[in-house]
């Protein structure tokens, strides 16, 4: 029996991610480069499930398995987890063809592996469900399990969000994520954007949401109604679009930046908030962008130069050495952050155990907020932005600096949701220095 092509890329990049720790979306890119536009979007879904699903994978085959799981030939571990992800969690797919593909890929791992997954998801196909259900979410501990998180994330959530609320968002994280562009304003306009794209795109001026957060709108934003290879298409090449959540685009717009300002963009790469300032200031004034590693720095500057952000200068330096004592009108940092805000585009984030330590990354951004508070002029503005949902990044790092510097003032804090916002959870704080 042959293996369709997405469940066969999908595999091939399960065994990189679960044997070798590669990154899923990275990885997923190269073994999918060959596929048409739809068996590309099944192997994404398979891929970023059942890499997102693998603790409640694991927990329901640990009652079909008789052997410890970490004791299974990794082709056959791989095999069983894609199989059940397929049979338990994705709609539209026979179980025929999950559990015989399923045996087919886990022949690669030769030694009788077949026959054990052919049998191990057979059983699936009757008992599986009910596995499934029994899994009780009233607690932290087992909504873990039910959601598939490491215990420390339910924890702080239900702590920090209260019951319902974290419930609501362990739901949302391992839903597909919004699949948005910003159109680069200096390159084209929306409307002949959308004659490019798929027919069901939407545009998204002005989200509830936005208009909570006193902003003019996201008339720049468009979130897609279909499969579209972004950096694959024309639209990309010549710089006219930039893939981004519309949570990512709302962090340049509290900035506000005008033609003719000076701004300093702190950790600025990959480069979509600091192109998307490029584009507010329509080109016009100084924009610095800092970036420490020199690779990332070099591909920020091609990234500015594809999208016609030539008012920008790129320093590669490590930004809490920077020397500009009152020198900018406005300055954004958006530094390293836990990433728990998107987690349902970065499927493998949650399983780094790095991520648990808050209090360390706090301490950094904490550092370099205070080196673009020395940065602002009287009368300008700070903006401190993270794409997490964590206390001990948000507001903690911000009350920090307000304790510490009191001529700064903070005149907006908000927390998007995935559960509650649709796009990817970010924390925006504007601070203004007394004139």
């Amino acid at each position: 029996m042959s293996v369709a092509p997405a469940r066969a890329a999908a595999f091939v990049v399960l065994r990189r991610v679960f044997e070798e720790g590669a990154f899923a979306d990275r990885a997923l890119h190269g073994a999918a480069a060959g596929l048409s536009q739809r068996d590309r979007a099944l192997a994404t879904t398979l891929v970023y499930g059942t890499v997102q699903r693998r603790r409640t994978l694991d927990h329901v085959l640990s009652r079909l398995v008789s052997r410890p799981l970490e004791r299974l030939d990794p082709p056959v571990l791989a095999a069983l987890r894609l199989g059940l992800f397929q049979i338990l969690l994705l709609g539209g797919v026979s179980d025929y063809a999950a559990v015989n593909e399923s045996v087919e890929l886990a022949k690669q791992g030769g030694r009788g592996g077949a026959q054990m997954v052919n049998a191990v998801l057979r059983r699936a196909t009757r008992e599986g469900p009910a596995l499934l259900d029994a899994l009780d979410a009233r607690t932290p501990e087992h909504a873990a399990v039910r959601h598939s998180v490491p215990d420390w994330l339910a924890q702080l959530w239900w702590e920090e969000l209260g019951p319902e609320q974290a419930l609501a968002l362990l739901e949302q994280i391992n839903r597909p994520a919004e699949s948005a562009l910003r159109v680069n304003a200096l390159r084209g306009d929306a409307q002949s954007v959308l004659t490019q794209l798929p027919d069901s795109t939407r545009p998204q001026a002005d989200p509830p949401w936005a208009r909570e957060l006193g902003l003019p709108g996201l008339p720049e934003a468009l979130v897609l109604g279909g499969a579209f290879d972004a950096h694959g298409s024309q639209l990309w090449s010549s710089g006219t679009i930039m893939p981004q959540s519309r949570g990512s685009m709302v962090v340049a717009r509290v900035v506000d930046p005008q033609p003719g300002e000076r701004v300093l963009d702190l950790c600025a790469a990959p480069g979509g908030k600091t192109t998307h300032l490029a584009a507010l200031m329509h080109g016009e004034g100084e924009l610095t962008a800092v970036e420490l590693h020199p690779g990332r720095a070099r591909s920020l500057s091609e990234t500015c130069e594809l999208m016609g952000a030539r008012n920008v200068r790129v320093l590669n330096t490590d930004a809490r050495s920077l020397s500009a004592a009152g020198q900018f009108d406005r300055v954004l940092v958006d530094p390293p952050c836990s990433g728990l805000g998107t987690l349902q585009s970065r499927p493998d984030l949650r399983w780094q155990p790095g991520r648990a330590q808050r209090g360390e990354l706090a301490q950094r951004q904490t550092e370099l907020l205070r080196v673009a508070a020395a940065a602002l002029r009287p009368g300008g503005t700070l903006v401190y932005s993270v794409c997490t949902i964590s206390r001990a990044e948000s507001d903690g790092v911000v009350d920090r600096l307000l304790a510490d510097a009191p001529r700064l003032t903070c005149d907006l804090r908000a927390q998007l949701l995935p559960s509650l916002d649709g796009t990817d959870g970010f924390y925006v704080a504007r601070l203004r220095a007394d004139g």
